[in-house]
């Protein structure tokens, strides 16, 4: 199960892993040092106390032997946030923001960039280096509400706008977005996390509201897939294990070019087994895929399915990482204060 050996140095297994709890097994340990894989995901089975999380985070790392292996964790605000008090401060979902930039859009984004800049704060003192945020997804009436108040609203142009504020605060505080879940979840009638959305729009309308919010950020560093068939495009398979959804949609019509992670794997919207899962989504054209439950026999099945990180994915994992600060030189904030500012713009004080 060893990763391979390219230029003198071990390149990555394509594939990022959650685990079961707070501490690691002994079996996670020898498991994560066999499989190598790319990084690692965070939920809240694995957060108790800053302390613990730092130590955790090291003892992934560890496993690895690379202390600049990717982190990540879903931490949008509102209902998905893994770190919650006592330990970490609540932070507004996106819709607060959307019903904010109908008022007043320059107070919208400078409110969007502090309040991801102050979740930097949070995320990098831990060792977490990429966060799974911001939804790009649009809100559309009438569809399921897994997406619901996580979006910044249904105006393309705005959701963008907002997206774009939302990764600006991230990075300037050394923490990657990821911005979910291509080419668009915002239309589906059902939670992708027990069934298969459908969607039934026509192409042309797709690419006027849901793909183009993601075109507009097309130059963020990492994107996420959604589990969904487009039944214009690919009705036969959902776009995480679909050629030509992300090379034809996700690459060429909304143009971007980051590091393209599956949404998780263990998701009943996919069908077959894991380790096919896995195979159809990096085919696909998924630079990494992504399984976050801990099973131990679904990690073995993704495990030998997936190969190490392509050279085009080891290019794009590059280019993510040098738009972040150097190590220890982001520019520190005055977090009380960013604080009360932010409690201000949105009419909290």
């Amino acid at each position: 199960m060893q990763s391979s050996e390219t230029l003198g140095g071990r390149v990555p297994r394509a594939v990022i892993f959650g685990c079961t709890g707070p501490s690691l097994t002994d079996w996670e340990r020898a498991f994560f040092a066999d499989s190598d894989p790319l990084g690692f995901i965070l939920f809240r089975r694995n957060c108790e106390t800053p302390d613990q999380i730092r130590a955790l985070v090291t003892a992934l790392r560890g496993t690895v032997n690379r202390a600049d292996a990717p982190v990540l964790i879903d931490q949008e605000g509102g209902r998905v946030a893994r770190l919650r008090p006592p330990h970490w401060e609540a932070r507004p979902a996106a819709g607060l923001f959307a019903a904010l930039a109908e008022r007043d859009s320059d107070r919208a984004l400078e409110a969007v960039r502090l309040n991801a800049r102050l979740l930097a704060e949070d995320l990098r003192p831990l060792g977490i280096t990429v966060d799974c945020a911001p939804v790009l997804d649009l809100r559309w009436p009438d569809a399921h509400e897994v997406i619901g108040d996580r979006a910044f609203g249904s105006e393309p142009a705005r959701v963008a706008a907002l997206g774009r504020a939302f990764c600006e605060g991230l990075l300037a505080g050394g923490v990657l977005p990821v911005v979910k879940h291509m080419p668009g979840h915002g239309r589906a009638l059902c939670d992708s996390h027990h069934d298969l959305p459908r969607v039934t729009a026509p192409l042309a309308d797709l690419e006027r509201s849901d793909f183009e919010a993601f075109r507009l950020l097309a130059d963020a560093p990492w994107g996420m897939t959604g589990h969904i068939v487009f039944e214009a495009i690919d009705p036969a398979r959902p776009a995480t294990t679909s050629p030509k959804v992300i090379s034809e949609i996700i690459r060429t019509t909304i143009g971007f070019n980051g590091v393209l992670v599956s949404d998780d794997l263990s998701m009943k919207a996919l069908s077959g087994g894991l380790g096919e899962r896995a195979a159809a989504s990096l085919a696909a054209g998924c630079d990494v895929a992504l399984h976050c439950n801990g099973e131990p026999a679904e990690m073995e099945a993704v495990t030998a399915a997936a190969g190490p990180l392509g050279a085009a994915a080891q290019r794009r994992l590059a280019a993510a990482e040098s738009r972040l600060p150097a190590p220890n030189t982001a520019p520190a904030i005055d977090v009380a204060a960013a604080r009360g500012q932010l409690d201000l713009l949105l009419d909290r004080a």
